[in-house]
């Protein structure tokens, strides 16, 4: 009868508890540059589990999504490609002031599905031996930047130009090197990297010299200063365990 009584107790408490949290769980509405994908579908399944908070994710082109916010898109955390858009929005006051900060350092890898095809030095550049490669829009993308930068430094652009295949994000690019449309391209390593090795194909990690710094930026939109879940997102972004979630994507903290 005791033990009936104990058991019954224990599982009107759990009930409660689980009131509590479905109370005061939260979504939080996540923009999220195209190179993050991967880690940060990781990161919101961990924030999850850690929170209650459930993290919706869109992703694609840092350009596109400075547009989309401006524009009034509904979302609350924006996760990008750079720190340069994220101190834009800042600067226009689209954001919640010093909630912006660097989440991870990205690097630039060229890359084919192809196991022979890029060399360790990059040396494939300058050979020319393919028909195209691909990049994401300078315009849109940071890291298309970056691999304009790179091929400039390297002396390469002017006569790779008429090759070029580019995507509007970093995930599209993957795309079309993955698929064979492009015999290689410039992508994030993130895309290309898991448990520290290459996954597949051939690539070069491009030198951090041959390109600026990519550093990402995390901001909380105005939308998002009322949001539980926003603001335990962003503090969650800051901790231990996501830096060696995001560690583990082949990123820099």
């Amino acid at each position: 009868m005791k033990s009936n009584l104990l058991l019954s107790r224990s599982l009107a408490a759990l009930l409660a508890l689980g009131a509590t949290l479905a109370v005061h769980a939260a979504e939080v509405q996540v923009a999220v540059a195209a190179n993050f994908a991967g880690p940060m579908k990781a990161l919101a399944a961990d924030f999850e589990k850690a929170t209650g908070h459930k993290a919706v994710l869109a992703s694609g082109a840092t350009g596109k999504f400075y547009a989309q916010i401006k524009s009034g898109a509904p979302f609350d955390v924006f996760l990008a490609a750079d720190d340069e858009t994220p101190a834009k929005l800042d600067r226009e006051g689209a954001t919640v002031p010093g909630s912006r900060f660097t989440y991870a350092t990205g690097k630039l890898v060229l890359w084919s599905a192809k196991p022979d095809l890029v060399d360790a030095k990059g040396e494939v550049l300058k050979s020319g031996q393919f028909a195209h490669i691909a990049l994401a829009a300078p315009k849109l993308a940071p890291y298309g930047a970056a691999a304009v930068e790179t091929m400039t430094r390297l002396g390469v652009l002017a006569r790779l130009e008429p090759k070029f295949v580019q995507g509007e994000s970093i995930g599209q690019t993957f795309g079309f090197v993955s698929s064979g449309n492009a015999e290689l391209g410039f992508v994030a390593l993130s895309q290309v990297w898991e448990n520290g090795k290459l996954k597949s194909g051939s690539a070069w990690t491009v030198p951090a010299d041959l390109h600026s710094p990519i550093r990402q930026d995390a901001v909380l939109l105005v939308r998002g200063k009322d949001n539980a879940a926003a603001v335990a997102l962003m503090a969650f972004l800051k901790s231990d365990a996501a830096k060696a979630v995001i560690r583990s994507f082949g990123y820099g903290i």
